[in-house]
Order: C-alpha cells, then sequence, then structure tokens
C-alpha cells in the first residue's frame, strides 16, 4: 500500500500594524510646534545677544532705551553670560557660576550652545543631541537661580528641560523637519545619537 502524501499550500496572512489611536498620531504635530518654537526660543535669544537687538540685550534696564547693535552686543565685544551669571544668580551655587562670569570660553560655549539648539530643533535633524544639551544648558541656568522669583514650585527652565527630553522620546523631528531623511543617512545609521 502506498502512502501519499500532499502538499498543502499555506497562505500566510501579513502582519498588520498595529493600529495608531488617532490622538497619537495627531500628537506628533504638537510635538513637531513644540520643537519648533523651542528652535525659535533657542535661536532668537542667540540673535538678540549676538546683535544687542534690544530685546534682553541693549536695553537699558532703568530708561528702557535700545541700543540696538550696541556696546552690549557680542560682535561688539559684550558678553553674553556677563548679566545673568554676575546678576541673576542666587542661592548655593551662585558664588561658583559669577566666578566665570563674562569669561571667554563661557561665552562661546554658550553661544554655540544657544545657536546649535536652535538650528537642530527648527530643521528637526540632530534633535537628540539638541533636546539633551538644552536639557542640560536648563538645569544649569535653573542651578544658577534656583530661588524662585515667579512661582514658589517650579521654574520654567525645568518645564522646558522636560518638554526638551520629550521631543527627544516623541521623534519630533520627523515631523515638519527634515529628521525622517536625516536618519536615513549614512551616519546616522551608523551614530544613532546623531539622529
Amino acid at each position: 500500500m502506498a502512502s501519499t502524501i500532499t502538499k498543502e499550500t499555506t497562505r500566510v496572512a501579513p502582519i498588520a500594524a498595529p493600529e495608531v489611536p488617532e490622538t497619537a498620531s495627531k500628537a506628533r504635530y504638537a510635538w513637531a510646534l513644540a520643537r519648533i518654537t523651542l528652535g525659535l526660543y533657542f535661536l532668537w535669544a542667540f540673535l538678540d545677544k549676538t546683535f544687542a537687538l534690544g530685546w534682553a540685550t541693549g536695553r537699558n534696564p532703568e530708561t528702557g532705551l535700545v541700543d540696538r547693535f550696541g556696546e552690549a552686543a557680542w560682535i561688539n565685544g559684550g558678553s553674553p553670560t556677563f548679566g545673568f551669571l554676575n546678576f541673576g544668580t542666587n542661592g548655593p551655587f551662585a558664588g561658583f557660576f559669577q566666578s566665570f562670569a563674562g569669561a571667554a570660553w563661557a561665552d562661546w560655549l554658550f553661544m554655540i550652545g544657544l545657536l546649535g539648539i536652535g538650528v537642530a530643533l527648527i530643521l528637526g535633524v540632530g534633535v537628540k543631541i539638541a533636546a539633551v544639551s538644552g536639557a542640560a544648558m536648563m538645569a544649569l541656568m535653573y542651578a544658577a537661580a534656583p530661588i524662585l522669583e515667579h512661582n514658589p514650585v517650579i521654574d520654567d527652565h525645568v518645564v522646558y528641560a522636560i518638554v526638551l527630553i520629550g521631543l527627544m522620546l516623541a521623534g519630533a523631528g520627523r515631523t515638519w523637519g527634515l529628521g525622517r531623511r536625516w536618519s536615513q543617512t549614512t551616519i546616522v545609521q551608523r551614530f544613532p545619537i546623531l539622529e
């Protein structure tokens, strides 16, 4: 008696991607908007300190007069760190931060940080590094002035730091930015921290 073996062709149904709730798919637009807004926040601080545009730099606090492109501008020898570190610090670390107020290395690090974080967030590239760097900058600014003036519970630097980390975790550079294309480059594939 011969045994017959039959082969059955089995079809495997493709596995469907898990459904993303509609609110989650829409949330990416809010994260993208937060990313761009914070990028403009950092970039504006860089521009205002570089050129003394009269918002926080170049405005006489007593008279309100604005000296745009004046001596307070970084391009004209003004220090972007001197005012905050010398007069705005308080708490247990005030002396430490005041010790390097106006130092060239502090000015350069601060300004490169503002520019790099701002541009990265606006473009949506290097969001991971920008978010971590921005959160570290906010933490240092909070440490420099931990005695709160406007709210006895929380400081805006802490809120910005939390939002920056949220941007990184949400992959916010992929919406309304170059993050999706950037993440496909060879260098980012090799070093994912650059995403």
